[in-house]
C-alpha cells in the first residue's frame, strides 16, 4: 500500500508563514523601540517596562525561528520527526506571555488612574489578565512534559483558555478606557481634540490584539490538528509590544493635533460711573460699579508656522499638552467704590 501524502499546507507551512509575519511585525517593533529610546523622555520605569517587551520579543523571536529550522532545515525529508515536539516551540508560549502582561499590566494600570483609582473596575481587569498569565504559565509547564503532537492534545481546552481570556482582557480594557476618556469630555475643541486621538488608540490597540486572540481561538477549535492557531498565535505578541511602542510615541502627536487650538483672551470693562443719577434720594453719595468680563476665544490655524508666531506674540512658551486646558467666561472686578 503506498503511503499517505503528507500534507505540509496547514501545518508547517501555516507556522511558516506566522514565523515570517512575526519577524516583519518584530523589525517594525525594532524602528519604535529606537525612536522611542532617542525622542522620548520618560522615567524610569516606563524605560524599563519598553525594555523588557523588546528583550521578551526578541526572545520569542528566536525561539520560533529555532522551532520552524529544526522542523523545515534540519529534519527536511524526515517526515517521522514531524510528530514530535521541539522544546523552543513550548517555551516561546511563556515568552509570549510575559509581553501580554507587561502590556496588559500597563494599560491596567492606565485604567486605575483614569478611573480615579476604582477598586472594583481595576480588579476585573487584574483578574482577568492574572487568570490569562496563570493558564499560559499552566500550558508551559505541563507542555514539557510531553514528547509528541497527539499528547499535546490533552492541553486542547487550556491552549482555549488562555487565547479567550485574553481576548476578552482586550476587549474589556478598550471598552473601559474609552468610556472613561469619553467622559472626560470638557466641551472644548482643544481637549476634546486629544482625548479623540487617545479613544482612537485605545480602540485600535484593543481591537488588533483582541482580532488575533480570537483569530487563534477560532482556529484551534474548528481546526485543532492544524498548526493555523499557531500562526496567529505567534503574531499576537508582536501585535502587544507594537501597540505599546506606538502609544507612547504617538503622544507628541496628539499634543501637536492640539496646538493648532489657540486661545486669546479679551477683556470688556464696563464703567457705570456717568449713569444719571435720578434716583439721588435713595443714595447718599455717588458710585462707581466696575464690571470686567474676561471671555476666550478658540481658533485654529492651518500650520505650524502659526503656532509659532503666535507663541512669539504671547511672549511665552505653551504649557504642556498632557493636562487637557479650559477656559470660561468670567465677570471679574465688582467693586463698589466712593467718588473722590
Amino acid at each position: 500500500m503506498a503511503a499517505l501524502p503528507l500534507v505540509l499546507d496547514n501545518t508547517l507551512g501555516a507556522a511558516y508563514v506566522g514565523v515570517v509575519v512575526a519577524a516583519a511585525l518584530h523589525g517594525v517593533s525594532c524602528v519604535q523601540a529606537w525612536y522611542y529610546f532617542t525622542h522620548q523622555k520618560d522615567t524610569w520605569p516606563t524605560k524599563t517596562l519598553v525594555a523588557a517587551v523588546m528583550i521578551f520579543d526578541t526572545i520569542h523571536q528566536i525561539l520560533i525561528s529555532h522551532t520552524i529550522y529544526i522542523y523545515l532545515i534540519k529534519n527536511y525529508n524526515n517526515p517521522p520527526f514531524l510528530v514530535n515536539l521541539v522544546w523552543s516551540m513550548l517555551v516561546e508560549v511563556l515568552f509570549n506571555g510575559l509581553t501580554a502582561l507587561l502590556v496588559q499590566g500597563f494599560l491596567t494600570l492606565r485604567v486605575w488612574r483614569l478611573s480615579n483609582r476604582n477598586i472594583w473596575l481595576t480588579s476585573i481587569v487584574v483578574l482577568l489578565v492574572s487568570a490569562e498569565f496563570g493558564c499560559v504559565v499552566a500550558f508551559g509547564t505541563l507542555s514539557l512534559q510531553f514528547k509528541t503532537f497527539v499528547e499535546l492534545q490533552q492541553l486542547k481546552y487550556l491552549s482555549i483558555s488562555v487565547n479567550a481570556l485574553a481576548a476578552a482582557g482586550d476587549v474589556l480594557i478598550a471598552l473601559i478606557l474609552c468610556t472613561l476618556l469619553h467622559r472626560s469630555r470638557t466641551g472644548f475643541h482643544r481637549s476634546d481634540t486629544m482625548i479623540n486621538k487617545l479613544i482612537l488608540f485605545a480602540v485600535n490597540t484593543g481591537f488588533l490584539t483582541s482580532l488575533c486572540a480570537v483569530a487563534s481561538l477560532i482556529s484551534i477549535v474548528v481546526a485543532g490538528k492544524t498548526f493555523l492557531y499557531i500562526a496567529f498565535y505567534f503574531c499576537i505578541g508582536r501585535l502587544y509590544s507594537n501597540s505599546l511602542l506606538a502609544t507612547l510615541n504617538a503622544r507628541k502627536m496628539i499634543r501637536g493635533s492640539a496646538d493648532g487650538i489657540h486661545s486669546t483672551s479679551e477683556n470688556i470693562s464696563l464703567s457705570l460711573r456717568e449713569l444719571p443719577k435720578n434716583n439721588a434720594i435713595f443714595s447718599r453719595r455717588p458710585t462707581n460699579i466696575s464690571i470686567k468680563i474676561n471671555t476666550t476665544k478658540e481658533f485654529a490655524t492651518d500650520s505650524d508656522q502659526g503656532h509659532e508666531l503666535h507663541d512669539e506674540e504671547k511672549g511665552g512658551p505653551e504649557s504642556e499638552m498632557s493636562a487637557a486646558g479650559s477656559a470660561c467666561p468670567s465677570v471679574t472686578n465688582v467693586n463698589d467704590a466712593e467718588s473722590p
